[in-house]
């Protein structure tokens, strides 16, 4: 769908008129993302993130026991009655820690992708809209920041002050802010040709105004599958981070935490170190897949395999026809 502009005069006091496919097509993203939730690949992805942000968000209402306890005299016991997780290495409730050890490490990620993406597009929308010197800037800016592997960079940052959690949102949200850059910016710069964007333009218009009002509304589905994609590095890098010792400290509950403390119990209780891993990993599949089943239906993919499904229940004999999204 292209974006229509009504010819009008241009004057002091006049605005170009968008037409109302124009408007609609600000407003994609709804049925993008409507259409991803319905198909297969993005039920199971939708399915399994909601599954783990569940757990980590009603878990600690629901633990058996304070995740910071000494509920056992045996470090690594195996699971029991009482113990359903059984006990890490300092014979604390793996249970306990599990449900709730994730809500923070959601909130963090959840932090760090927002500033990141935020940051990222208005710097990538400023370069193409703006051009010139200050797209060089911003450019060169980005390119130095990408020559450090984002655990590397993440890393360097946290190191200098500490492991603060403020600290950690900013450092992960740095890696993340010059690659969203340098895909809005790719996507902007056609934008930034269109006519509508033009019309405005010659009505003095200011350039925030037309970023705000033009370009970024055209902007939001690539920007939604980006925004899944930057919180599943986010998950994975603050986890990491945490299992090295530069995110939540001991003795509080963290899952990313709770693998390197318990590694040396892997034979002993294997529950200790699986039930976490498997939590990152199912939250990090999710997304993952349903950023997927997103960036499929914003190419059509997904969109035209609907559409061919409701083409045929309406072919099928005594069969109610279904409207189109």
């Amino acid at each position: 769908m292209s974006n229509v502009t009504t010819p009008v005069p241009v004057g002091p006091g006049t605005i170009p008129r968008v037409t109302r496919s124009a408007r609609l097509q600000r407003h994609e993203w709804l049925a993008v993302l409507g259409v991803a939730a319905r198909s297969m690949r993005g039920r199971i992805g939708l399915s399994l993130a909601l599954l783990v942000v569940a757990i980590a968000v009603i878990g600690p209402f629901v633990a058996p026991h304070s995740a910071t306890a000494f509920v056992s005299d045996l470090p690594f016991a195996t699971p029991s009655g009482h113990y359903w997780l059984g006990t890490d290495v300092l014979a604390r409730d793996v249970l306990s820690r599990v449900l709730d050890g994730g809500w923070l490490l959601l909130i963090m990620a959840a932090a760090a992708t927002i500033l990141g993406v935020v940051v990222g597009a208005l710097a990538g929308v400023m370069a193409a809209y703006y051009r010139g010197w200050r797209d060089g800037l911003i450019m060169r800016i980005v390119d130095i920041i990408l020559a450090f592997p984002a655990i590397v960079f993440a890393l360097m940052l946290v190191s200098i002050a500490g492991p603060k959690l403020w600290l950690v949102v900013v450092a992960v949200a740095a890696t993340h802010a010059p690659q969203v850059a340098r895909v809005m910016r790719a996507a902007a710069l056609d934008i930034c040709e269109k006519d509508f964007v033009k019309a405005v333009e010659l009505n003095k218009v200011p350039s925030g105004k037309i970023i705000r009002g033009e370009i970024l509304p055209n902007l939001v589905t690539p920007l939604m599958v980006e925004t899944g994609l930057r919180l599943t590095w986010s998950i994975i890098i603050i986890a990491g981070l945490s299992f090295i010792g530069f995110g939540l400290q001991p003795p509080a509950p963290n899952w990313g935490l709770m693998l390197n403390e318990n590694r040396i119990g892997l034979v002993s209780n294997p529950w200790c170190i699986i039930a976490p891993a498997v939590l990152i990993a199912l939250l990090t599949i999710g997304v993952n897949t349903f950023t997927d089943a997103v960036a499929r239906v914003s190419i059509g993919v997904e969109r035209r395999v609907d559409e061919e499904q409701i083409v045929m229940r309406e072919e099928l004999p005594g069969r109610s026809a279904e409207p189109v999204l």
